[in-house]
């Protein structure tokens, strides 16, 4: 079985759970939580509580749901599981192709793949030696590098989950 289709069992698990439980990752509990009422939720992470075991079975520990969102300083240590920097330019055909793909999803549980505006982000694509666009960067939760990869050949969530370290 390929990955993307483990992680896409794995996110429609987490998804039929949060629905079911609803918990605070639910659409329904994050509408009420917003201050506007308007359902929107700047919080970067979406986890799932699992259903209560039959007797006898081990608890499910909960899993993050995937998630494409923008950088900010400090989003990579406050965003927990795997985390992709996706450095994409706003005129690159294929970073528009790629986010494409992303936003049509299903994003796998546990990855958070952090948009980095390519043009405005010198420092960063100095850090970790980016000269592309559609470079990703897999980093850890301070920041340093694990792996990366340039997907301007095949711009799909498929390659970028493949590129995982």
């Amino acid at each position: 079985m390929n990955m993307r289709k483990v992680f896409t069992t794995v996110a429609l698990i987490v998804a039929v759970v949060a629905g079911v439980s609803g918990c605070a990752g639910s659409p329904a509990s994050r509408q009420s939580d917003s201050p506007s009422g308007t359902g929107s939720d700047s919080s970067v992470e979406a986890t799932a509580t699992p259903a209560t075991p039959a007797a006898g079975e081990a608890p499910t520990p909960a899993v993050a749901a995937g998630a494409y969102i923008e950088y900010s300083d400090g989003i990579v240590a406050k965003t927990e599981g795997t985390k992709v920097l996706f450095f994409h330019a706003s005129w690159c055909p294929n970073c528009r192709a790629l986010e494409k793909d992303i936003n049509a999803g299903p994003i796998p549980a546990g990855l958070t793949i952090i948009k980095v505006d390519f043009d405005n982000s010198a420092e960063l694509r100095q850090q970790y030696g980016v000269t592309l666009q559609t470079t990703v960067v897999y980093v850890d939760d301070d920041g340093s590098e694990l792996g990366k990869a340039i997907l301007a050949e095949d711009p799909s969530l498929d390659a970028l989950v493949a590129a995982a370290p």
